[in-house]
């Protein structure tokens, strides 16, 4: 069975919370790829990036139903999902859209255990963390490749 070292991408290209959105397009168009780790400054992994995080920030603004009674206004959803939207779409920074929630690997999963994550998650890429430390990423492109080699 495959093992994520054989597969993975060992040349990861990263961001930071202080790359501006236009450089992260720029990344995704130039480097075809659709999901970027987020380092700190030490380099440690502290979240993901995607073009949906990108993508996001066009969509229109969800506008969250309340109702008026007697001067309270009452949310009938979510006001800090509704904060955490208009966030995102106002974002100038990765650290505006970024996801702090990421899955990663070790370079010892199998393609099955990544597969399992793909399909379970609706991810499309995780990064390889060895000793804390990232050394790679996965897709589901590299999935793929490895069918046909």
């Amino acid at each position: 069975m495959l093992k994520v070292r054989d597969i993975m991408t060992r040349d990861v290209v990263t961001v930071t919370r202080e790359t501006t959105v236009a450089e992260l397009a720029r990344i995704f168009a130039e480097r075809h790829v659709s999901s970027l780790p987020v380092l700190d400054a030490g380099g440690a992994l502290v979240g993901i990036v995607t073009e949906t995080d990108l993508v996001e920030r066009d969509k229109s603004l969800h506008i969250p139903t309340v109702i008026s009674i007697f001067d309270w206004v009452i949310y009938l959803e979510s006001d800090k999902k509704f904060e955490k939207e208009l966030k995102k779409m106002s974002g100038r920074t990765v650290g505006d859209i970024y996801s702090p929630e990421v899955v990663s690997v070790s370079p010892e999963a199998t393609t099955a255990e990544v597969a399992d994550i793909f399909s379970s998650r609706k991810i499309n890429a995780v990064p390889v963390l060895e000793g804390g430390r990232l050394v790679g990423i996965v897709a589901r492109i590299d999935l793929i490749r490895s069918m046909v080699a």
